[in-house]
């Protein structure tokens, strides 16, 4: 299993070290709270600052102006994100909606891994319909179609750019809950989420912040965003980009404001039903930190389940695993919502 872990997990060759940045500049662009674009060389406090007041009024740093441009057309939605970055085809936000017939005003959410292709998650969406549960498939930031020309994977997104990678991870946070209130207008009312990797973080982060979430579904667990990139095995190229810049512990703090653990205590006394889904062989999202998140869960006696597969992260998508993890979702999901 490792060995085919590995093989599936090192394919691709187009990986690049990018050099360490602190991204004061994208940290200024959200507005709350202040950071100078310029931190004349202070930047490492300018971030601390900036962590501190974001973590300690989260509902402002993760607030945002409603959508008025959603449009539907030929099963797409489309709409200008509420975030600005530096790339306008980053900021046209693509989700693909797929309808079930008799959902019953139920609907997920659903998020891919990182890097996933416009295709990424259609599979599952589709057996989500056959299970009664309509799904809009949303494309997180710098992401396919929304992926910069220069790009050729979604780097802007999880980077040893700081600034750029908390930037891109609020970006994909606002705009899942812009999907939630554009299913709230067409009168959805049992919505949750789903989300995997990458995805998985982005929608702990939203479901923490919106009350609306009746159920979460969380397909690879880690309690730090950090640790994932510091010690798994598909980002060794980004942990390289940090060399000796920073430490895992000071990176775990400066991205605490874009990791579940910064916001468990916020789904405590919610009626809300959650499907933890962590991988045995997981050689991205290691199996210490997926547990770390399974024991917070029972201290905090928040409502959930437990799925362990007997695979790893990206042997998650080859058979039979992805039927057992696609059958696992969506029966809790037809359940539970």
């Amino acid at each position: 299993m490792d060995r085919w872990e590995r093989k599936l997990a090192t394919r691709d060759t187009n990986r690049v070290v990018r050099p360490f940045e602190w991204g004061t500049e994208w940290l200024h662009t959200v507005g709350f709270p202040d950071c100078p674009a310029e931190a004349n060389g202070n930047a490492r406090d300018c971030v601390a600052r900036f962590v501190t007041e974001a973590l300690g009024d989260s509902g402002r740093f993760f607030s945002y102006t409603p959508v008025r441009d959603y449009r539907l057309r030929d099963g797409l939605l489309t709409f200008t994100s509420p975030v600005r970055s530096l790339y306008p085809k980053n900021d046209q936000v693509h989700a693909m909606w797929f309808r079930a017939p008799e959902d019953q005003g139920r609907a997920l959410v659903v998020l891919p891994q990182w890097n996933s292709g416009p295709d990424g998650h259609v599979g599952l969406a589709k057996m989500l319909n056959r299970f009664g549960i309509s799904a809009l498939r949303m494309t997180m930031a710098y992401h396919a179609e929304r992926m910069p020309e220069e790009l050729q994977r979604a780097d802007y997104h999880v980077s040893s750019n700081i600034g750029r990678t908390i930037h891109a991870s609020r970006q994909s946070i606002i705009d899942v809950r812009a999907c939630l209130d554009w299913l709230a207008e067409q009168g959805y009312r049992r919505v949750g989420i789903l989300g995997t990797s990458l995805g998985s973080c982005v929608a702990f982060i939203a479901a923490a912040h919106d009350p609306r979430v009746r159920v979460g579904i969380f397909n690879h667990v880690s309690m730090y965003f950090s640790d994932v990139v510091w010690t798994g095995l598909s980002t060794q190229h980004v942990r390289k980009g940090f060399g000796e810049e920073v430490s895992q512990d000071e990176l775990r703090r400066c991205w605490s404001p874009i990791s579940p653990a910064s916001y468990l205590g916020r789904m405590k006394g919610r009626d809300m039903h959650n499907l933890l889904i962590w991988a045995r062989h997981d050689s991205s999202f290691l199996p210490v930190y997926s547990q770390q998140v399974l024991r917070t869960f029972r201290e905090l006696d928040l409502p959930h389940r437990v799925f362990t597969l007997p695979c790893g992260h990206y042997t998650t998508g080859q058979f039979p695993f992805n039927l057992m993890d696609g059958l696992a979702m969506s029966r809790f999901a037809s359940r539970h919502l």
